[in-house]
């Protein structure tokens, strides 16, 4: 009719301007529905699922000296909380009778460790690590990788032929530089952060039931 508006594509009649909503039918709804819980369910699950594996890997770290270790990966169990905190943290190891591990530097606990400090790693006369096998000292960055250094040593130990003080204790020199007078007991840390990893192999009963423990690294600088 003359003088009446035309209603617009997509509007109704009568209501000039509004959209006309489309009902979504029902089993489209419950499968949206059903889709958001299961994606919901299934990040709440993942996230208590590293809170709980995290926490299995606090408990299981026994700090000590400024070190972090443990003797429980590598040892069969049913629990598969300490499997996966034991493949979280430690996913290739040994059983505690072929090799125990502490750390010291780690970025989640443990004494930080920075090359613009110089230390010095002291061991008692007769308390170097007690092992049938060997020990050695490696070192890293932050990021637990290598970096090259002037004499191509990354790892220091009872193969490493080190020289022993009059009184039969040995220091071991963990710095940037050189230490004069000790290149032989020197592990060259990398410029920055660096991580530190002991290492037993076919230890003896003194450190499989804690008796010895490694020393805590002392700041000389």
């Amino acid at each position: 009719m003359p003088g009446q508006a035309t209603p617009r594509r997509g509007s109704s009649p009568g209501t000039p301007g509004q959209a006309v909503k489309q009902k979504r039918p029902r089993w489209y709804r419950v499968v949206i529905d059903v889709v958001l819980g299961v994606v919901g369910g299934g990040v709440v699950a993942l996230v208590l699922s590293l809170v709980l594996i995290i926490s299995q890997v606090i408990g299981m770290a026994k700090p000590v000296n400024g070190w972090l270790g443990q003797r429980t990966c590598g040892l069969e169990t049913n629990n598969f909380v300490v499997r996966a905190a034991c493949d979280y943290w430690l996913p290739a190891v040994n059983s505690p009778q072929e090799a125990v591990y502490w750390t010291m530097g780690q970025p989640n606990g443990g004494v930080s460790l920075s090359s613009a400090h110089n230390y010095v790693l002291h061991f008692a006369a007769g308390q170097l690590p007690p092992v049938d096998g060997f020990w050695s000292i490696t070192m890293t960055n932050i990021r637990e990788t290598m970096v090259a250094n002037s004499i191509n040593r990354y790892s220091i130990g009872d193969r490493s032929n080190l020289t022993a003080n009059a009184d039969g204790s040995v220091d071991i020199y963990i710095q940037e530089s050189e230490p004069t007078g000790h290149e032989s007991n020197w592990l060259p840390a990398p410029s920055g952060g660096f991580i530190l990893w002991l290492r037993a192999y076919q230890p003896q009963q003194a450190i499989l039931d804690g008796t010895w423990t490694p020393p805590a690294i002392q700041e000389v600088s």
